[in-house]
């Protein structure tokens, strides 16, 4: 089967004219597909990080001492580059634990239900099954096919919703499935009938210029996967009338205020991720610009998925692209062959198996009894990444899925 042609973006460069990749410390061995889960530091970031635990180690007592002010000013930054008033805005170590802080300060009354779809991310779907346990309610979980449009993902959530809705859970950009969904939409709903609505904005930092949707209600987002901060970052975000029950999950030195000041009180946490992310946002902004990421990562996303779903249907005969909905331009998706990844058990052999053998950094993931390859675009990938890909790991996973 021939591959119809589509024209590979040039590879990016530093402003020195040196490869991209150079202003990362990322392993030359293997090639990196998989910038959504983790994410990548780059050089600039980990060395103003280094510089302040030296700073931090040199006199604890000083440091610690300051930190919740400190905290505070670090938190101006952060919104400036999330385009949020800082007053709107705590820093959390991930997207979890924002939801986890939601969970856990909302009033749910007795009974109470939870409205999220069959995309959730795992722990944040495991997490409102504890807390609707907790209240003697449930989860409604709205089953989404892949290539719903925004119309139909607001009509299939909102179906779910009844009387007993304490609260929808809805992702901005889906993990598993690399999809948007509606999120103003569906808040704009929810707020006719008094729900409040918790977006999972995990992958949208980065992604999108403007990453907080303009609603009343919470969002939480990683500031660690595409807008290349230090891990441990993230940012929950809350407006409306619910803000005033957002405590912090550890109780601390901030009781006497409210959100967001009661979550600047982190004890004796390692903040030093949080006040480096600037700096990983800057160097972005400065070196290639945010604008010309999105851009690039767009036209690159095309290209490496074009390849390697024609590769696999070469190899196959079975048709790997897949309708999103509502697709996302760093983050493609794409058919594994029959007999890959079916289980959540299976996907990690797979993945596990690409980086150890074939030393493709991947996202594998299983939805709807499938599998997909999950590839990510970033400033340090270029073209010959997903041509690798297709020439050397393509045939060994087609091979994988003849001898199941």
């Amino acid at each position: 089967m021939s591959i119809p042609a589509l024209t590979a973006p040039s590879p990016l460069l530093t402003p020195e004219g040196a490869p991209a990749i150079s202003d990362w410390s990322i392993t030359p061995g293997k090639v990196h597909l998989n910038h959504g889960s983790y994410g990548a530091v780059p050089l600039a970031a980990q060395q103003q990080q280094l510089r302040l635990k030296v700073e931090m180690d040199q006199n604890p007592c000083t440091w610690f001492m300051g930190q919740a002010a400190t905290l505070a000013g670090t938190r101006v930054g952060i919104a400036e580059f999330l385009r949020v008033p800082h007053e709107d805005m705590a820093l959390v170590i991930n997207a979890s634990a924002g939801v986890s802080a939601v969970y856990n300060s909302l009033p749910f009354a007795d009974g109470a239900e939870i409205v999220t779809t069959d995309h959730a991310y795992g722990a944040v779907l495991e997490g409102a099954k504890r807390i609707a346990r907790k209240h003697n309610g449930k989860v409604q979980v709205a089953s989404v096919p892949l290539d719903a449009d925004a119309a139909l993902v607001l009509e299939l959530v909102m179906a779910q919703v009844n009387d007993r809705t304490a609260l929808i859970v809805i992702d901005q950009i889906t993990s598993a499935t690399a999809r948007r969904f509606p999120v103003v939409e569906i808040a704009a709903a929810a707020g006719k009938l008094g729900v409040p609505v918790l977006v999972d904005g995990a992958h949208a930092p980065g992604v999108l210029a403007e990453p907080v949707p303009d609603f009343d209600g919470f969002w939480v987002g990683n500031l660690h996967k595409f807008a290349c901060a230090p891990r441990g970052t993230a940012a929950l975000v809350a407006r409306g009338a619910f803000r005033r029950y957002l405590e912090p999950l550890i109780d601390s030195w901030g009781f006497p205020h409210v959100f967001p000041e009661s979550f600047d009180h982190v004890g004796t946490q390692d903040i030093t991720s949080w006040m480096s992310a600037r700096t990983a946002f800057d160097t972005v902004e400065a070196r290639y610009g945010w604008d010309g990421f999105r851009s690039y990562a767009a036209s690159l996303g095309d290209y490496g998925q074009h390849i390697v779903q024609h590769a696999f249907s070469a190899l196959t005969g079975e048709d790997a692209s897949v309708g999103v909905g509502m697709p996302v331009d760093p983050l493609r998706l794409i058919r594994l062959p029959r007999g890959l990844a079916e289980t959540h058990e299976d996907s990690h052999a797979v993945r596990a198996l690409i980086s150890d053998v074939l030393d493709f950094e991947t996202a594998i993931t299983t939805f709807g009894g499938a599998g997909y390859l999950r590839l990510s675009t970033h400033l340090y990938n270029t073209p010959a990444d997903y041509e690798a890909f297709a020439e050397r790991a393509v045939p060994a996973l087609a091979k994988l899925a003849q001898a199941r």
